[in-house]
């Protein structure tokens, strides 16, 4: 069974006696499974001195960690794009694969839940508003590899309750994600996107390697239809130019508002195939 651990080591808004900003690292495990609990997920957290704070450190934090919850992640997602050599080098030196991604929901709103209910108690805590973003502008979207383009898609939907059977669906590649966690009801409407390829399972492979964070529509005169990936890559799946379509896509994202952010993407061979070679829940958050 894949484990994945989302990690975050940064100051935090407490000072130590010295008045320098206390550091923390906090790790929890991603929800991989659109049935998980999401109760009962492994959190570990720990002060770090700011003269202590180095990829040594951090790597004895991982390890008692991972002595502490029995689990060895075959990956470590984390956000923060300036403590990426300092984070890959400590999974490095551990055996353990890093990557920058916005898939991590679970230590976002636990960080929010710490900003609220931990750190205001601490001794030191000094208010310093919002946690300040740290996810780097998107830069330009490049075009998806002319091998892997998609020769058909649609929009289409999905209420929430029908993904209680997910866990019985033939996918290829997938990752999901308990969708109570997210304040979505049952019987609320999931917008989804479903690609069609003759080379679905090559296009699936590919997607799944890309740290996947959303779809988004980009609104006329450019009329993309985006992917978003890693913290701040994105790719271009199709050009809209025709004014029935860019209203879909236009509903599109109003379902995705009304559903919290969460959408999901699909790949398939045709439209007349019970499995799928890719399923991926998705979720649009908006930065703090």
């Amino acid at each position: 069974m894949t484990t994945i651990w989302e990690l975050d080591f940064y100051s935090r808004p407490i000072l130590d006696e010295n008045k320098k900003k206390v550091w923390e690292v906090l790790i929890c495990e991603s929800s991989l499974n659109v049935n998980d609990s999401g109760e009962e997920i492994f959190r570990y957290s720990q002060f770090c001195s700011n003269q202590e704070v180095n990829s040594v450190w951090l790597g004895n934090a991982i390890k008692e960690a991972m002595a502490k919850s029995g689990q060895t992640p075959q990956k470590i997602r984390f956000f923060r794009t300036q403590m990426n050599n300092m984070i890959s080098k400590a999974g490095k030196d551990l055996g353990i694969t890093s990557a920058l991604s916005r898939r991590t929901w679970n230590l976002n709103q636990w960080i929010a839940e710490r900003m609220r209910e931990v750190y205001p108690n601490q001794p030191g805590y000094t208010p310093a508003g919002a946690n300040p973003s740290v996810l780097m502008p998107n830069g330009e979207p490049r075009n998806l590899p002319e091998a892997l383009l998609a020769e058909k898609w649609a929009f289409v939907s999905l209420e929430a309750a029908a993904f209680a059977e997910m866990p019985e669906w033939e996918i290829g590649f997938q990752e999901a994600f308990p969708l109570k966690n997210c304040g979505v009801n049952p019987d609320t409407s999931i917008p989804g996107m479903i690609f069609f390829s003759s080379r679905a399972l090559p296009l699936a492979a590919w997607m799944s390697g890309l740290e996947l964070a959303s779809l988004k529509f980009e609104s006329p005169p450019l009329a993309n239809l985006l992917l978003e990936t890693g913290v701040n890559d994105s790719w271009i799946l199709a050009n809209i130019k025709d004014s029935s379509t860019i209203a879909e896509a236009q509903g599109f994202e109003q379902a995705k508002q009304k559903a919290n952010g969460v959408h999901f993407l699909a790949v398939q061979t045709d439209p007349q195939a019970e499995s799928f070679a890719g399923f991926w829940l998705l979720q649009d958050v908006s930065p703090n």
